[in-house]
């Protein structure tokens, strides 16, 4: 039913919105916002293993964001992945840090899907922890899963997933 709705749009409207800023550029193929990091003014402010906290919600002082990871596609069809620490301030988002993971740009992957660890949007810990979908071969039937993992104190860890 939705894309029924959206091949309604009158094409004047369809048309309008191309005049104003592009969302996205052409090139990203995925995009996931998940997970959050927090640098507390006082360190005796932070999650504990629970989950849990001393101090009420809202309350924990220092700088609060998200994460976001971006595949990007270049030109020889292969991405790049880009993770991005975006700071939740009264005026907006703004990007804090934002870097290529080298170790996927060096295996020349075909990226097919980037998911967040859960998608209701509760995240107890700090950090994140998506899994990045790939082919290194785009012949390849089966995909790859990889997971990236940003811990409670912003170290980043990726690796392929085993069952």
């Amino acid at each position: 039913m939705g894309a029924l709705a959206l091949a309604c749009v009158p094409l004047a409207h369809a048309q309008a919105l191309q005049g104003e800023r592009t969302l996205l550029a052409s090139d990203i193929l995925f995009v996931t916002s998940t997970g959050f990091w927090q640098e507390a003014s006082d360190p005796n402010v932070l999650l504990d293993p629970q989950g849990e906290t001393d101090k009420p919600a809202g309350d924990q002082g220092g700088i609060k964001g998200y994460y976001k990871l971006i595949a990007q596609r270049q030109p020889d069809g292969t991405a790049h992945i880009h993770l991005q620490q975006i700071a939740l301030e009264p005026q907006g988002p703004r990007i804090v840090t934002s870097a290529e993971l080298e170790e996927f740009s060096r295996m020349h992957a075909y990226v097919t899907d980037i998911r967040p660890e859960n998608s209701d949007g509760i995240t107890r810990q700090p950090g994140l922890f998506a899994t990045v979908w790939l082919k290194t071969d785009p012949t390849q039937t089966e995909t790859e899963s990889w997971t990236v993992l940003v811990d409670d104190i912003g170290d980043i860890r990726i690796e392929r997933e085993t069952n």
